[in-house]
């Protein structure tokens, strides 16, 4: 059994913590000879594959997710420094037991995490999490005996192979994306993409301009890939005379746009746009979150196909797309989810949709973006209310009056005639409450926002 600190964040994100306090060596490799006794113990098998982002405690961390995988009698595989996506991909592949990713994704470089996943390639579920997290407070992992003991072997071969799997994909005019030669800028952010970014775009044909590509882990900039950090992007863009911008996150989960003149596109116009690119060909749902915009539903209405949100939470997403035959999903974060490729969001197989759409409507992605309806959308978090929020919620409900409610993940409001709506829910990877607001212009989602705080009285 596991004593976890209070100040680790657990969620089905993963365990995530700082650096050092509470996240050391000792505490990753019982939460890694846990992980390898449950699905022991779950019949799952006895071989996970582990991977990690550029951050400079990744490599301490996977060695020592690495012996305590081994000291339960379960055999590793490390991929290195690869996208969460390839990870997750190579897992299921393989028919491994499960995957391991130490990253952190968008945090500070202070901050890493364990993130667990099954042998179908995605995260675990809510179900699965809980079971998991019985036996790490309740029971003691399975030590193997010293003639018992797992391996440790390497693979240097997975992102070739995920790279392959992407240019395969029928969704992606390959030759007709060379053919068109397109020019593109990208900030890595030091992360992990710096390894995988290239050789992608560089196979579609593209000139590619670089920043942020050295994989190190020393991010120079605040790595979410939100349109407030992408500044240098932007610049560099204009100054290579860039048709689009490409940012990821450090593990290469989450794409973020630029457009030609430098300036950044929502976040959620990039599952928007790719979901318009997979439509095209291959007309099916579409999921997303409860955070993520309008524009995504206005895609499937003029496309004539089913649109259905579920609670943040890339697994939850994942899930619901797999409930519903879902062709295309995702989160507004950035996240693209394509089952043809994999259940797991991947900025990657983003960037080739991205391409591919603005290839066939031959317009500019300034343009791409201009023939859907404008939203704004703000966030803003603030410090966890020491009155809990159950009562808070039950106040903004009344004081709203909204003609949608929704309570699977804290509270959505909604008022869909006036494209306006409001979530509130406590993050699953800060000590934070989100509050995301969306209306048709700027001051209709702080107005939102504002109300929100107020009946929570934070």
């Amino acid at each position: 059994m596991i004593q976890l600190p209070e100040s680790l964040m657990v969620s089905v994100s993963g365990f995530r913590g700082r650096v050092g306090d509470p996240l050391t060596p000792e505490l990753i490799a019982s939460l890694a000879a846990a992980f390898g006794t449950f699905l022991r113990r779950e019949g799952a098998g006895r071989t996970v594959y582990l991977g990690r982002d550029s951050r400079t405690s990744g490599a301490m961390y996977l060695d020592a997710a690495a012996a305590g995988l081994r000291s339960v009698g379960v055999s590793g595989v490390d991929l290195g420094i690869v996208p969460t996506p390839t990870l997750l991909l190579s897992a299921r592949e393989a028919g491994a037991a499960g995957a391991l990713g130490i990253t952190a994704s968008h945090n500070p470089a202070e901050w890493n995490a364990l993130k667990f996943g099954g042998g179908d390639g995605t995260f675990l579920d809510g179900p699965t999490m809980g079971r998991f997290l019985d036996q790490v407070r309740n029971e003691h992992p399975d030590r193997a005996a010293w003639d018992n003991l797992g391996s440790l072997d390497t693979d240097d071969g997975a992102l070739s192979r995920h790279l392959d799997r992407i240019l395969s994909l029928p969704h992606i005019d390959v030759e007709g994306i060379r053919e068109r030669g397109f020019r593109v800028a990208v900030d890595c952010v030091h992360g992990a993409g710096g390894i995988a970014v290239p050789p992608l775009l560089e196979a579609l044909g593209c000139t590619v301009m670089g920043m942020g590509m050295e994989a190190d882990g020393r991010f120079p900039r605040d790595p979410e890939p939100t349109a407030a950090n992408l500044s240098g992007l932007g610049a560099l863009v204009r100054e290579s005379r860039a048709e689009v911008g490409f940012a990821v996150d450090p593990d290469v989960d989450r794409l973020s746009l630029v457009d030609g003149r430098g300036e950044p596109v929502g976040e959620d116009l990039t599952l928007a746009l790719c979901a318009a690119a997979v439509l095209r060909r291959t007309p099916g749902p579409v999921v997303t979150n409860l955070s993520t915009s309008e524009v995504v539903a206005d895609v499937c209405r003029h496309a004539g196909v089913p649109f259905h949100r579920a609670p943040v939470g890339e697994i939850n997403v994942s899930r619901k797309m797999t409930a519903v035959d879902a062709v295309v999903g995702g989160e507004g974060n950035g996240g693209v989810i394509l089952p043809a490729l994999h259940g797991t969001r991947d900025a990657l197989v983003g960037m080739a949709l991205i391409l591919q759409h603005i290839l066939e409507t031959g317009h500019t992605l300034r343009e791409a973006v201009a023939e859907w309806p404008s939203y704004r959308i703000v966030k803003e978090k603030v410090p966890v209310p020491d009155t809990g929020l159950d009562e808070g919620y039950r106040s903004l409900e009344e004081a709203l009056g909204a003609p949608e409610t929704d309570r699977s993940d804290g509270l959505r409001l909604g008022w869909p005639g006036e494209g306006r709506w409001l979530h509130v829910r406590p993050s699953g990877t800060e000590p934070v409450v989100r509050f995301i607001a969306e209306g048709p212009d700027e001051a209709a989602a702080r107005a939102l926002i504002q109300r929100g705080r107020q009946a929570l009285g934070v």
